[in-house]
């Protein structure tokens, strides 16, 4: 403890105990000293209450010998009232200053000094002009040969009916006031009081002061200096290589929350270093780790070239069935024309030339789909995209065994963008559903107009009966390469790349699925505003 104030310059202890201190005893003065005012002028304002009721007693006293114009009478209640203690002396005069009657004899006849607080309540200046004050104060205090404190109060006395009407000594009417009751009161006991309060204040500040900061002290040593002692010896002990080593603070204050950081730091230095000892040890399993997966997504590129191939393959091999498609309806038109119209001859080659058409159709369909064209934005009708689409997967074998259940609003929906890269969302939709299903099940498409903040939306709605998707892997449906799908059936790619198609138009898609029940997907995309 006496350490800290041998340097107080480097002891931050030191420093909080002298601040606090010089600021307990500025504001323990300050408190000191505001008491002992408010206590003189508490003891000041009863003083002047009771000199008040004492001089309104005086008057009340001498009334009836003023009125009857009785000196002996007058003066011997005078005497009357200086006679208690502290009474120091009573007198009544008149407007020009002479003494009437006064409690000591010998002062009787004098006159009044005219600078005393009798004139000087009401005058400016009583000497020299007759000026009258707007706010008369009619008491003083002063110090008597003794050294106490002496209040003098004055009361008018005012010019009453029954004064100016009486015969014994008549006054005018217009006379307002004829004479002062002054009286001279001690306030020994009250100084007295004071000074005992006063000296019983000034102790117990004393005390106090002394009091905390002796307990200011103690505080401080053991909230603040042997806590930082603590830590700059742990401190030490970390830089010399003592790792092991743990600052023992457990207290919840900002100092034991900085022990504990420390102590953490220490955990985490020592993890670090067992960490780089082990990492020659480990280096080549997560070389080999790394290098797995740069594999996995060569393999997974591989395989989207190989399906890119498939499909540039497959639409090469659509567009020469188109030929012999083309042939075989022609023939079949110049073979009808030898038939009766009602034949049953005419009637097959109908049928020919129906599913012929039909084929046709559905490679129509597939080259405009699989066509690399530049994206080229315009009015595209979705509800016109989505039967197309429909039409197009109807006749594969993988939705042979699935039913479309269609439901699209009347209007067209008419939206700027590219009608291909629609049909490749609406494509990718069924396929998802149709691999969910196992190839067997109901698919339920519908279209409606909604509005999201405050702007209008077409919502297309896929439904499928599948096995759902599972809550975990609800977060990772749309990153590239992600699929629940075995190996060879799928590329992960196909809701990566829908996701990208209708973000790219301001839209987006919405998920809600069940396991066991079925997956439904909503897709939303900004109609063109009229």
């Amino acid at each position: 403890m006496r350490n800290i104030f041998s340097h107080p310059e480097k002891s931050i202890a030191a420093k909080l105990i002298i601040a606090t201190g010089l600021l307990i005893v500025i504001v323990s003065f300050s408190f000191w000293y505001a008491t002992l005012k408010k206590q003189e002028k508490d003891v000041m304002s009863i003083a002047l209450t009771y000199g008040d009721s004492f001089v309104e007693f005086a008057k009340r006293s001498t009334r009836h010998g003023l009125l009857t114009n009785n000196p002996d009478e007058t003066q011997r209640v005078l005497e009357n009232l200086g006679t208690p203690e502290g009474v120091q002396r009573v007198r009544i005069y008149n407007h020009e200053g002479k003494v009437l009657f006064c409690s000591s004899k010998n002062c009787a006849g004098t006159a009044v000094n005219k600078n005393n607080v009798g004139c000087k309540s009401c005058h400016v200046d009583p000497v020299n002009s007759p000026a009258l004050l707007p706010n008369p104060v009619k008491w003083s205090v002063q110090k008597d040969e003794k050294g106490s404190t002496s209040l003098k109060i004055v009361s008018q006395i005012s010019n009453e009916p029954d004064c100016y009407t009486a015969s014994c000594h008549f006054h005018p009417e217009e006379q307002k006031i004829i004479g002062f009751v002054e009286a001279d009161l001690s306030l020994a006991l009250l100084d007295e009081a004071l000074f005992k309060q006063g000296l019983a204040l000034t102790i117990y500040v004393i005390v106090f002061v002394l009091a905390v900061s002796l307990f200011l002290g103690i505080i401080n040593y053991k909230i603040v200096t042997h806590p930082v002692h603590e830590l700059s010896n742990g401190m030490e002990r970390v830089a010399s290589g003592d790792l092991d080593y743990a600052v023992p603070v457990k207290s919840v204050d900002e100092i034991g929350v900085l022990a504990s950081t420390f102590n953490s730091m220490i955990k985490d230095l020592k993890a670090a270093r067992d960490q780089r000892e082990k990492w020659t040890q480990t280096l080549e399993e997560e070389i080999a780790k790394k290098t797995e997966e740069i594999r996995k997504t060569h393999a997974n590129l591989v395989q989207t070239e190989k399906l890119a191939s498939l499909g540039r393959m497959a639409a090469g091999v659509a567009h020469e069935i188109n030929n012999p498609l083309t042939g075989v309806v022609t023939f079949a038109h110049l073979l009808k024309k030898g038939f009766p119209p009602d034949s049953p001859q005419a009637q097959d080659l109908d049928i020919i030339i129906e599913q012929s058409d039909r084929c046709s159709k559905i490679i129509k369909n597939l080259l405009t789909f699989a066509r690399a064209t530049p994206s080229e934005k315009g009015k595209v009708s979705i509800n016109d995209v989505l039967n197309r689409t429909v039409f197009m997967v109807q006749n594969q074998e993988k939705f042979h065994h699935i039913k479309f259940n269609i439901k699209l609003e009347d209007s067209q929906f008419i939206i700027v963008g590219d009608s291909s890269q629609f049909q490749q969302i609406f494509l990718n939709m069924f396929i998802n559903a149709a691999d969910a299903m196992g190839g067997r099940g109901n698919i339920f498409v519908s279209t409606r107009k909604i509005t999201e903040d405050g702007k209008p939306y077409v919502e297309i709605e896929f439904t499928d009966e599948g096995t759902g998707i599972k809550p975990e892997d609800m977060q990772k449906l749309f990153e590239p390469f992600f699929t629940t799908k075995p190996v060879g059936k799928g590329t992960g790619l196909g809701l990566s790349v829908s996701h990208g198609i209708v973000k790219h138009f301001g839209g987006n898609i919405k998920v809600k699925s069940e396991v066991g029940k079925g997956t439904s997907f909503f897709v939303r995309l900004p109609l063109q505003e009229k």
